[in-house]
């Protein structure tokens, strides 16, 4: 599949579970070769959705496609084009990782020497040679997640969903997954990533879609989402509160926009267009002024406060579903 193919494409999906909506006209197209992130509050209808492409879930409305198969008429042709790993472990934590790895090969009735020899191939592939005959009840997390994952890659699938695949890892252990994920697709393997932590689709996510309430209120590239919500600012943290009304006025006349005082913090802070330009303006007319600053620094919005102003500026007041782990 080239990059340039559209992968997954979903096209006004509609789920409701009684007289509750899950997903209200979902729409999402991901190119083949990258990772797409799929970022809501809980019970925003994330799950529902990788539920319905990965055909455990039949839709109520709409249409969906993966790896060129619609996924209620061609259910059997997406189920072996795709790997899905979801919120908890599915490996039996009593076999070894070799062993999980050949039953789920049998499982996708793969004859016992093929798919011994892929467990050895995958078992490589995600570091894991090493421990491939310990039992899994002795694995960290960090390498449960990783068998995890190759677990769901047996038949070699174009497109892996993960389903919030980092849930209560530690730090450590999340980086490793990350690294995992990014050499998949670097060979080509399409990703569509659910998950809660705004780092996470920052760091691979090349697209992001944000959904709330069942409906999608954002998509773009990271940094496009970013400038969506407002762009740079400059931040003055002063020595003397004193100088926070001649300091506000300064800021104003650098950066051409009108300045926010936290006098607790004693910060000041703007909205700027050219960075380097306003901060050397700034840094000369605090000197010329003598007005003495802490710190002084350009920083631009956090995926966390596009995420916090997207689902906040939409919320309805419905009640949302609360959905369950992926199997």
């Amino acid at each position: 599949m080239a990059a340039t193919d559209v992968a997954v494409r979903a096209e006004g999906l509609l789920k409701r579970y009684g007289g509750t909506t899950a997903l209200d006209g979902f729409d999402l197209a991901v190119p083949g070769g990258t990772v797409h992130g799929l970022l809501g509050p809980n019970g925003a209808g994330k799950t529902t959705a990788v539920r319905i492409l990965s055909t455990l879930l039949r839709p109520d409305g709409g249409h969906a496609e993966v790896a060129g198969f619609d996924v209620v008429r061609q259910a059997d042709q997406v189920r072996y084009r795709i790997g899905l790993v979801g919120q908890h472990a599915a490996v039996d934590e009593v076999l070894s990782g070799r062993r999980n790895l050949a039953m789920f090969g049998r499982l996708y009735h793969l004859p016992g020497k093929i798919a011994d020899r892929r467990a050895d191939e995958l078992l490589e592939r995600f570091r894991l040679t090493d421990a491939a005959d310990k039992a899994v009840k002795e694995y960290s997390g960090g390498m449960r997640r990783r068998l995890d994952l190759a677990a769901g890659l047996i038949l070699s699938p174009p497109v892996l969903f993960l389903d919030e695949p980092t849930t209560g890892l530690d730090p450590r252990a999340r980086i490793e997954v990350w690294e995992a994920v990014r050499e998949l697709v670097r060979e080509g393997t399409t990703v569509l990533l659910t998950t809660q932590y705004l780092e996470e689709a920052d760091r691979l996510a090349d697209r992001v879609t944000v959904i709330d309430a069942g409906r999608v209120v954002a998509e773009g590239t990271p940094g496009e989402l970013k400038s969506a919500v407002g762009g740079d600012r400059v931040h003055v943290v002063l020595s003397d509160p004193a100088d926070l009304p001649a300091a506000a006025e300064l800021v104003g006349r650098a950066t051409g926009a009108r300045a926010t005082v936290d006098t607790d913090a004693r910060l000041i802070s703007a909205p700027v267009r050219d960075r380097v330009a306003a901060l050397t303006e700034l840094l000369r007319a605090l000197r010329d002024h003598g007005v003495a600053a802490e710190d002084i620094a350009l920083r631009r919005p956090t995926l966390d406060e596009v995420f916090l102003q997207l689902t906040e500026r939409h919320a309805d007041g419905a009640p949302g579903v609360r959905e369950e782990a992926s199997v």
